[in-house]
């Protein structure tokens, strides 16, 4: 076999593999979502993303729950971000917040209404779209 044909033959085993996505459900709605569970990756979050599947997202995993508040600096595109407590309930919902383009001035923030663990970032509209509410809950599926 040559080098050319061992590397096809690889690139169609790997194309046949799965990816193990990591999955949030939320009534009967589910997301592929990347997980941001540690400081650098909550920090970095969405920024510079230019586009997000709507069947995509970004969950962000804190060790407890307590007020939490999000900026959109360097974020591309409009979110909902949703809060949710300990027990996977949604406690509060900022929707369609715009990308922050300011350059010289502070962004600003966007706070949860309660106590917050997790909190998850989708396109804007989505939540809307979906009847996302308060005390709606989120099944969480984590891929090893």
């Amino acid at each position: 076999m040559t080098k050319t044909s061992i590397l096809m033959s690889l690139l169609l085993v790997l194309a046949g593999c799965q990816v193990a996505q990591h999955k949030v459900r939320i009534n009967d709605v589910t997301f592929n979502v990347t997980v941001a569970d540690d400081d650098s990756s909550r920090a970095m979050g969405l920024m510079y993303q230019k586009s997000l599947a709507d069947d995509a997202g970004m969950l962000f995993i804190f060790p407890s729950s307590q007020p939490r508040s999000f900026w959109m600096k360097n974020t591309l595109i409009p979110l909902d971000i949703l809060y949710f407590n300990a027990q996977k309930k949604l406690v509060s919902i900022q929707a369609d917040v715009p990308p922050c383009r300011a350059t010289t001035s502070r962004c600003p923030s966007y706070p949860s209404k309660r106590p917050a663990q997790y909190v998850l970032e989708i396109n804007a509209g989505l939540a809307q779209k979906y009847g996302f509410k308060p005390g709606d809950t989120m099944i969480i599926e984590l891929k090893k």
